[in-house]
């Protein structure tokens, strides 16, 4: 029986997935529930798995390639035997060498290269598994003629009028040579859809930002007393995550249209308290939430938030973890950020900073005494948000942080 791979079904706000990788070869046998291809989506990475054991018999859809929901990316063979050799599919050898070449190009290089009547053999791919990419055939565009036209081009060449016989080189772009090269790769899907929420957000919201600093010793105190008996009692480490979650939550409830979102023209106030976490990946930045975090307790907070750190350096977040929210907090203190002004995450109306604790001297008493300090960004929307209520907001997070009874009692 012959059984259809398809596109998983994707994500409302995500219209289509690219073909990152694929792990089996047609003509490979394949088991139930083994990893066959990785689509890549504008937030997360999806692995498309083998339904039933079978021959991978035919693929449909090659790396780089896009495809849309329910569409149709291979067929697996259940009824063919273990011993089917991958030459039992269509052989690459057997192909002749512009076929073979021909299907190393890439979707947009294949297009290129038609448009510009480029051999293909003549180019030399640097893309994964030698593949030829669009960055490769423009390369190529740019050597001489003699050594990239097409057959076709060279035959007809001879009737066409000669070029120069000693044209000038092409001067190398962005300051690129033998000496110093560069080197080019695309963006991945992840980039491109980052680039694109925040150059958003800025052409849309009227950003502005406003600061406050806090004095971290209570917390640290608290967390240096307790924070034995909590990893013990829960099985996680106690950190400065859910603090700031449960901080941020008391200061929302004062502060309602900090939770707030612009929708048209009428203002989204939201009864529920989805805190997104962002938390950096080696593909990107990314912002996993945490749902009903008034809710959570400490212990939850931060097992939560371990699970998605490991999750986003495994590509393994999914559409539901990584989409909504109602508020961001972001800390860049980790990498020793001292002060920095984040950017919002639509349609969310407020960011919060964090960065690094560092000591400072502050007066106390009238006393200069050096403490932890740490500096605090809220970035809003003003057309929301007016001025004293990010303010206040702060204020109001200050004293819970350096106060944490506070969060307990609620005040």
């Amino acid at each position: 029986m012959r059984i259809e791979v398809k596109v998983p079904v994707l994500a409302e706000s995500v219209t289509d997935a690219t073909l990152m990788n694929w792990r089996k070869k047609s003509g490979e046998f394949v088991h139930r529930d083994e990893l066959l291809v990785e689509l890549e989506t504008d937030k997360v990475v999806l692995e498309v798995t083998a339904p039933e054991d079978g021959v991978l018999a035919e693929v449909v859809k090659h790396d780089g390639e896009t495809a849309v929901s329910n569409e149709l990316l291979a067929i697996i063979d259940t009824e063919a035997k273990a011993s089917v050799k991958p030459v039992a599919a269509k052989s690459p050898a057997k192909a002749s060498a512009p076929a073979q070449a021909d299907a190393m190009l890439s979707p947009a290089a294949r297009k290129l290269a038609g448009e510009h009547q480029i051999d293909a053999n003549l180019i030399t791919g640097t893309g994964k598994d030698g593949r030829i990419t669009k960055e490769d055939v423009l390369s190529a565009i740019q050597q001489p003629k003699e050594q990239t036209a097409a057959p076709k081009s060279v035959q007809s060449a001879a009737s066409a009028p000669a070029p120069a016989p000693a044209a000038t080189p092409q001067p190398p772009t962005l300051f690129d040579s033998e000496d110093r090269p560069s080197k080019r790769v695309p963006m991945t899907r992840l980039r491109k859809r980052i680039a694109e929420r925040l150059k958003d957000a800025q052409n849309t919201a009227a950003c502005l930002t406003t600061f406050n600093e806090v004095n971290m010793q209570p917390v640290m105190d608290l967390r240096n007393r307790y924070k034995e008996s909590f990893e013990k009692e829960y099985g996680t480490k106690l950190g400065f995550m859910s603090f700031f979650v449960k901080a941020a939550v008391e200061a929302l409830k004062k502060f309602p249209v900090i939770n707030a979102s612009i929708d048209g023209d009428d203002i989204v106030y939201h009864s529920f308290f989805d805190i997104g976490v962002a938390v950096s990946s080696d593909r990107g930045l990314v912002v996993p939430v945490l749902r009903n975090a008034d809710q959570l307790s400490f212990a939850e907070i931060e097992g939560s938030i371990i699970e998605y750190a490991q999750k986003a350096r495994e590509g393994k977040l999914s559409m539901e973890e990584l989409t909504g929210g109602t508020f961001t907090i972001t800390n860049g203190g980790v990498f020793g950020s001292l002060l920095s002004t984040p950017i919002l995450n639509p349609p969310q109306s407020a960011i919060l900073g964090m960065h690094k604790t560092q000591a400072r001297p502050v007066v106390e008493n009238g006393q200069v005494v050096a403490r932890p300090m740490m500096y605090l960004a809220l970035t809003y929307d003003h057309r929301l948000i007016d001025g004293h209520e990010a303010v206040l907001f702060l204020v109001t997070l200050k004293q819970a942080l350096e106060d944490p009874a506070r969060m307990l009692l609620q005040i």
